[in-house]
């Protein structure tokens, strides 16, 4: 059974879950969210499961025709939501029925966005993900962004019993000048000065920021004399900075497998959604950590994670 019709698409609109992970050896790189804080409670929201794929939304919102009675939710951006033509709360449950039309805007604080559907939305599992790959041409609804007059199915899904809401002084505020906490290395002995530079300058997100990695505009940041300005390609991670040879860092993301250059740093898995709610023209900044500072930080997350869904059950 249809249970959206897409008027139209926005600006850049996927299917994604948590990622597609174990295949980066032969060139698949793990894709799936950007801000997994955003997209959990998303889906918690809406009463799924945890890793249920949702759509995720970049700088400009969607339109849909709803044409099945369910719930959904839109964390992460704010953007603001309206089911026909009534404003609605982002962070909490929405009911909606056949008929019903529902318009996302233009993002106003942040970049991305998370629309989850209670069920979940229906599309063939390719690599043990649902995430979209457009890179690949493989997962999500036909391995492509969504398109005007696109029909989707949603999974089967008990209504909730009653509305669910994050709290506001819970919601996230996002910065458009963050500071992002990072790890040195791991190719940290290519650099001496460069890694004062690094975490005592400001950088501006350039227009070349996207899924695969955010190109960054500041103070260069220069290799240590006679260290070769590449290194042999090898595996990446989401996070990785790495500084090619025009020596303005790039952070690296979801749709990338390998890298060349030497990367200086690593920023920290909890403080990803920071930089993924970045437009460009926003400045960033940072910070240096070490592995168990790091360590406790993505623990406080889950903790805080749970702490909400505990809340939210307990009104």
């Amino acid at each position: 059974m249809t249970a959206l019709r897409i008027i139209s698409p926005g600006g850049y609109t996927t299917i994604q879950d948590k990622g597609r992970f174990g295949f980066q050896h032969v060139g698949i790189p793990v894709s799936g969210v950007l801000d997994a804080f955003a997209f959990t409670l998303a889906n918690f929201l809406a009463g799924n499961p945890g890793n249920t794929p949702v759509m995720e939304i970049t700088v400009m919102g969607p339109s849909l025709e709803i044409r099945k009675e369910m719930d959904m939710a839109l964390t992460g951006a704010q953007m603001g939501i309206s089911v026909n033509g009534v404003p609605m709360d982002q962070w909490a449950s929405i009911r909606v029925k056949p008929g019903d039309l529902v318009t996302i805007g233009q993002v106003r604080a942040g970049c991305r966005a998370y629309l989850a559907f209670g069920g979940g939305i229906r599309v063939p599992e390719i690599m043990g993900s649902f995430s979209t790959y457009v890179g690949g041409k493989i997962g999500g609804f036909k391995g492509r962004p969504l398109q005007k007059e696109d029909l989707l199915e949603t999974g089967d899904s008990p209504l909730l019993t009653r509305p669910r809401a994050v709290p506001p002084s819970l919601v996230p505020v996002y910065s458009s000048e963050p500071v992002l906490r990072a790890i040195p290395g791991p190719q940290a002995d290519y650099f001496d000065t460069g890694l004062n530079t690094l975490f005592q300058s400001e950088y501006t997100v350039t227009v070349k920021a996207d899924r695969m990695g955010y190109r960054l505009q500041g103070e260069p940041i220069p290799i240590k004399s006679g260290m070769p300005k590449s290194i042999v390609s090898e595996p990446s991670m989401p996070g990785g900075i790495q500084i090619p040879a025009d020596e303005q860092p790039i952070i690296l993301l979801v749709e990338q497998t390998v890298g060349g250059y030497a990367k200086i740093a690593t920023v920290i898995s909890s403080d990803l959604p920071l930089v993924a709610q970045t437009t460009p023209g926003d400045t960033l900044r940072f910070e240096s950590v070490d592995l168990a500072t790091a360590h406790g930080l993505i623990r406080e997350r889950q903790n805080q994670i749970k702490a909400v869904k505990e809340m939210i059950e307990a009104l």
